[in-house]
């Protein structure tokens, strides 16, 4: 019998090599990315803290902000939510083209976001002037700043909820529709059930996304000042004293969507069935 080669020893070594210097390079990775976050949290969140009990500005512009983002993520519900839904569930001409252009505020830079948005309703513009008809005056106003935050966030959250309803199956859709159900009953009663954890996720990711949001809105709206645009104007005004404190705050306020996206899967793999 002749002998087997013998590649044992240096695949073991080339193996070890291997994940040594992969193990190097993500941990140069990671710190990369929270080094300089862990810096700014160090450095103000002290400051930052006894700011939010005495700074009425920063209280109210973290409270817009969160507000703002809040009103932004539910109108996302409402809208992004059945064109997620027919995107996943029904195949028309056109269909890849309509997904590819929902996408395009994720590709392109907030400011230039922000001037399409001020190109398309503006004061002069028709759809402004319209808008102004009911009393919602987009630019320096709550109204735009929700507005910037929907455009540049809402992606996010419409392709999270085509993902969760890709892990329906459609035949419990269908069955439901066998049973007298309507497409509306059957997606509430059905769809909507069991991809709530998805849709949950995607709506906590856009959330956390439009309280980080600055270029869309300091051209669209610079007053009155959300917490990203107060943290630029102090960084001007006062350098990286002033900014600091602010923006550890706000980096704490991203934390507490994190932790709860977090949960939201620890849940999900803990409710997976199990291979048997």
């Amino acid at each position: 019998m002749s002998a087997l080669p013998r590649t044992t020893a240096p695949l073991v070594g080339g193996g070890a090599i291997a994940t040594v210097v992969s193990g190097l390079l993500g941990s140069l990775f990671l710190l990369f990315l929270v080094g300089p976050v862990a810096g700014v949290v160090g450095s103000g969140a002290a400051e930052g803290f006894r700011l939010l009990a005495s700074d009425s500005e920063l209280q109210a512009a973290l409270a817009l902000t969160a507000a703002s983002a809040t009103l932004a993520t539910l109108l996302a519900l409402l809208g992004a939510t059945p064109i997620a839904w027919l995107l996943e569930r029904r195949s028309f001409r056109g269909r890849s083209v309509v997904a590819a252009l929902l996408d395009i505020p994720l590709l392109i830079p907030h400011p230039v976001a922000g001037i399409a948005l001020l190109l398309a309703l503006g004061r002069v513009t028709l759809a402004g002037r319209g808008l102004e008809l009911f009393g919602l005056h987009v630019t320096g106003s709550v109204t735009g700043i929700v507005l910037a935050m929907l455009f540049v966030s809402s992606p996010l959250y419409l392709n999270a909820a085509r993902e969760s309803f890709a892990k329906v199956d459609p035949r419990y859709e269908a069955v439901a529709r066998t049973l007298g159900d309507s497409p509306w009953r059957a997606f509430r009663r059905v769809t909507l059930p069991l991809s709530r954890r998805g849709l949950l996720a995607g709506a906590i990711v856009m959330w956390a996304r439009s309280v980080s949001e600055f270029g869309a809105i300091v051209i669209l709206v610079y007053h009155p000042r959300v917490a990203s645009v107060l943290i630029w104007e102090r960084f001007n005004v006062s350098g990286l004293r002033g900014a600091v404190p602010v923006a550890a705050v706000l980096i704490l306020l991203a934390v507490i969507p994190l932790l709860l996206l977090r949960m939201l899967r620890g849940d999900e793999i803990r409710e997976a069935p199990r291979a048997e």
